[in-house]
């Protein structure tokens, strides 16, 4: 029989500190309604909610500790965008007034004009991003007529070689790891350069088709892990034996 967070909690004390800089994060899967953990010094955060002392998961998925809040992390469901999220997409169309950009969300996405880091000319817009061509942005506003995108930082703008690919979007968290430490191994491991999108499409582009290959299916495999502990650790392995 699975035992409850709450039974894991009293026979381990590492779920009830603060991790180190060197620790992993403990993570642990739990069904809504599943205790985490309890007492006052918890706080709720997002895919979760407080009942009397406890701490209650509200979705499947993995259970995180960080500091004093606690929150799940969802294994599965469709990208929900956010402000400061940045995304991958492809053009869909041009206006006069900027650029349409599919980004596999129930609303589109829009990049106006005036958001991309330079001037250009509107006779000209195909130039600069024509139909069909992937480009990473951050979405700086959510709206009802849809989601803007900018331009306006480290990275972004359009995405030349290389290949895109979708994961499940509510496992990049798992794949970028914490402080970026799991896509940090990947692309040290393959030399190849790595974007990830919140919406869960990843841009690969590497020195060889086979170092691109490999970057992806490390990226597959992570994405396939998520339930494991030590992931970072169980990478190096995989990295070792897929040279």
């Amino acid at each position: 029989m699975k035992k409850s967070i709450k039974e894991e909690q009293e026979e381990n004390s590492e779920f009830n500190r603060e991790p180190s800089d060197s620790e992993s994060v403990k993570r642990v899967v739990v069904v809504p309604g599943e205790t985490i953990v309890s007492g006052e010094d918890y706080l709720p955060g997002e895919g979760t909610r407080r009942i009397n002392e406890d701490v209650v998961a509200s979705r499947y998925g993995l259970a995180e500790i960080a500091g004093r809040v606690i929150k799940v992390i969802s294994l599965f469901g469709a990208f929900i965008p956010r402000r400061g999220n940045v995304v991958i997409g492809r053009v869909s169309d041009i206006t006069f007034r900027g650029w349409n950009v599919d980004i596999d969300s129930a609303s589109a996405g829009f990049l106006p004009i005036e958001e991309s880091p330079r001037f250009i000319n509107k006779d000209e817009m195909d130039q600069f991003l024509a139909i069909g061509e992937v480009v990473a942005a951050k979405i700086w506003n959510v709206n009802a007529r849809g989601i803007d995108l900018s331009f306006k930082g480290k990275g972004l703008g359009k995405l030349e070689g290389g290949f895109i690919f979708r994961v499940i979007p509510s496992r990049v968290p798992r794949i970028i790891g914490r402080e970026g430490s799991m896509v940090n191994l990947i692309k040290d491991k393959t030399g190849c350069n790595v974007t990830i999108g919140q919406n869960g499409w990843i841009w690969i582009r590497g020195s060889s088709i086979s170092e691109e290959i490999r970057a992806r299916k490390a990226i597959e495999y992570v994405a396939e892990q998520v339930f494991i502990d030590g992931l970072t650790e169980k990478m190096e392995e995989w990295f070792d034996k897929n040279k």
